[in-house]
């Protein structure tokens, strides 16, 4: 019996969204292509540390909201407990918002919801080359963070991947009941964070905080 050709043998793809019916779609997308195949399916964070592990992957597709869980949190896990696991985010969050900070925390590309099965399939093989995958305007706004980091450090880029995802919120006017209520937590767990910001940023009030979140948006578009 003769051994598998590494160099033709298919690419083994885990998939990691919450929804049945994206990861089905997923599945018959990468499943169309002669070289890659889906080796596992996941839901949320701990199935698919596991299958990380059972399964062999060359590369972890994941979105980047797993119900009340962080996908950038299972892409900081994977880094850590899987070193050299590739992997890719596919989400509708506004790239620019998060794709810089899915990229340093160990990700290999970010890829919208919204893009062809084409482009999807392009940013798969790569990241399985070894490449980064982003899009234009992406790469734009990181090269403008390490020019604006040379001549001093934006106090947003301080913000914890939570506290960045609250100050989201509150630049989209979201309560603090309905921050909590989308990210799972409590409304003193929010407070709590609302006022790390505040300190941060160097902002004294409510208001002051509101301002900025609204113009850091306003920034990113």
């Amino acid at each position: 019996m003769s051994a598998t050709n590494p160099k033709t043998a298919k690419k083994r793809i885990l998939i990691v969204d919450d929804h049945p019916f994206v990861r089905q779609g997923l599945r018959g997308c990468i499943e169309c292509e002669a070289d890659l195949s889906v080796c596992g399916e996941a839901a949320g964070r701990a199935e698919a540390l596991q299958l990380c592990s059972s399964a062999d992957p060359h590369l972890v597709l994941i979105d980047l909201s797993l119900g009340g869980e962080s996908g950038l949190d299972l892409v900081k896990d994977v880094a850590v407990q899987f070193p050299g696991l590739k992997m890719l985010v596919l989400s509708m969050q506004d790239e620019l918002l998060y794709a810089e900070r899915v990229l340093r925390a160990g990700a290999g590309g970010y890829v919208g919801k919204s893009a062809p099965p084409n482009q999807l399939v392009e940013a798969i093989r790569c990241v399985l080359d070894g490449g980064v995958y982003a899009s234009e305007a992406v790469k734009q706004k990181i090269m403008q963070t390490v020019r604006r980091n040379e001549t001093g450090c934006d106090p947003v880029t301080t913000l914890s991947d939570r506290e960045l995802a609250v100050f989201e919120q509150i630049g989209k006017g979201q309560s603090t009941a309905d921050i909590a209520e989308a990210m799972h937590l409590s409304v003193k767990t929010v407070e709590t964070y609302r006022a790390r910001i505040k300190a941060k940023l160097s902002l004294q009030t409510a208001t002051e905080l509101m301002q900025r979140a609204v113009q850091w948006l306003l920034d990113k578009k």
